[in-house]
C-alpha cells in the first residue's frame, strides 16, 4: 500500500489541552501505530505542555512536511517558527492568533497535498472571532479552504462502537423540523455512503436513518415529518441502490443488537447523534469531515481550559483522531 505524506496537526488554542495531548500522542506513536505527523507552530509551547504532564519529549524544527518522516521516530516534528508563551488554562489573543495561524497553514498544506491529511486541535471560537475568524467552526473553515460549499461538508462522529451523522448541527431544537427536507437527507446520505467506501474501506455501507419524533411519529400521532420528509428520502436512496433502513425510533436505534445492523446512523439533530456517541466512545470519539478532497479529523472534545496543564486530560480522542486520519489517508493513497 502506498504511504501518504505526513499528517499536519494544528495546535488548537495553546492554553487548552490540545498541545499536551499532541505531545502525549507522539510518545505513543509506536504503541498506537500512528503514521508520521507534524505540528504546525508552537515549538516552545509543545515542550512546555509536555513538561506539564511530566513527560520530556525532543521537539525538532523542520523546514518542510516531508522532513517529518525522517524526524518522527526520534522527535516531535514542528513546522514553522510561530510560537507564544505557554499559559495553561489562561487563553488570550496571542494564543488565538497562533491557533488561527496554525490552522490556516495546516489546512493549506493538506489542500496542496504536501500533508497527507489534516488533524485539527480544539479551539475557542469566541477568542478566534476576536482575531478575525469569521466561520461558525473549523469544519466550515476547512471546507472553504478546499473550495467546498459548507452544506457539502458533512460532520461524522466516529468511535470504535458507533458512527453517527447529525443532519442538522448547531441549531435550536425548535428550528430542526423546518430545516429538514428530503433533498437534504438524500444528499448527506450520499456523501456519507461514498465516504464509508473511500475512507473507511466498507465495500457495501449500510445506513440507518433515525426518526425525528418519538416512536417514529406513531403513524402521525406525534408528528408527520417521518411520512412527509424522511420516508421519501429513504425510498429515493433505496431506488439508487443504497442500503438504507428506517426511519428507526431513536430510543432503540443505539442498542447493542441494533448497532450490528448498520455502519453509520443518520440523525436528525445534534444531540440525537452526539449523546449516544459520547456515551459509548467519549474518550475515543473523532469528528471526521466527509465530502472534502482532503482527510480531516479532530478529537471530539473542546479546549478543556479548566484541566489544561494539570496532566489529567485523556489523550484517547487525540490519538484516535490521528490514527483515523492516517488510516483514511492510507486508503486514499492506495492505487
Amino acid at each position: 500500500m502506498a504511504v501518504p505524506a505526513p499528517l499536519a496537526v494544528s495546535l488548537g488554542d495553546p492554553a487548552g489541552v490540545g498541545p499536551e495531548l499532541l505531545a502525549e500522542a507522539w510518545t505513543r506513536r509506536s504503541r498506537d501505530a500512528l503514521l508520521p505527523f507534524f505540528a504546525v507552530g508552537g515549538e516552545r509551547i509543545l515542550a512546555a505542555a509536555a513538561a506539564s504532564r511530566g513527560i520530556e519529549i525532543p521537539v525538532r524544527r523542520i523546514a518542510s512536511p516531508e522532513e517529518a518522516r525522517g524526524v518522527f521516530g526520534d522527535a516531535l516534528p514542528v513546522l514553522g517558527d510561530e510560537d507564544a508563551g505557554y499559559a495553561a488554562g489562561r487563553p488570550d489573543e496571542d494564543g488565538a492568533r497562533l491557533a488561527l495561524s496554525s490552522l490556516t497553514r495546516a489546512a493549506r498544506l493538506a489542500v496542496s497535498g504536501e500533508a497527507g491529511g489534516l488533524v485539527t486541535g480544539p479551539i475557542a471560537k469566541g477568542l478566534l472571532a476576536e482575531v478575525g475568524f469569521v466561520h461558525p467552526g473549523q469544519t466550515e473553515f476547512v471546507a472553504e479552504a478546499c473550495d467546498v460549499a459548507p452544506e457539502a461538508a458533512v460532520m461524522m462522529l466516529a468511535g470504535p462502537r458507533l458512527r453517527t451523522v447529525p443532519l442538522t448541527v448547531h441549531e435550536a431544537l425548535s428550528s430542526v423540523p423546518a430545516l429538514l427536507n428530503t433533498n437534504h437527507i438524500v444528499e448527506r446520505a450520499r456523501i456519507t455512503e461514498r465516504a464509508l467506501r473511500r475512507d473507511f474501506g466498507i465495500e457495501s455501507p449500510r445506513l440507518a436513518v433515525a426518526a425525528l419524533n418519538p416512536h417514529a411519529g406513531e403513524g402521525g400521532r406525534f408528528g408527520d415529518e417521518e411520512a412527509r420528509v424522511i420516508i421519501p428520502a429513504i425510498e429515493r436512496l433505496r431506488s439508487e441502490g443504497l442500503a438504507v433502513t428506517g426511519p428507526h425510533p431513536a430510543d432503540a436505534l443505539f442498542a447493542p443488537h441494533e448497532r450490528e445492523n448498520y455502519d453509520a446512523a443518520l440523525c436528525m439533530y445534534h444531540d440525537q447523534a452526539l449523546i449516544p456517541l459520547k456515551a459509548l466512545d467519549f474518550d475515543e470519539g473523532v469528528n471526521v469531515t466527509l465530502g472534502l478532497p482532503i482527510v480531516r479529523t479532530s478529537p471530539d472534545h473542546g479546549t478543556a481550559f479548566g484541566i489544561a496543564g494539570k496532566g489529567i486530560a485523556n489523550p484517547g480522542a487525540t490519538i484516535a483522531a490521528i490514527r483515523l486520519a492516517g488510516q483514511c489517508a492510507m486508503r486514499r493513497a492506495a492505487p
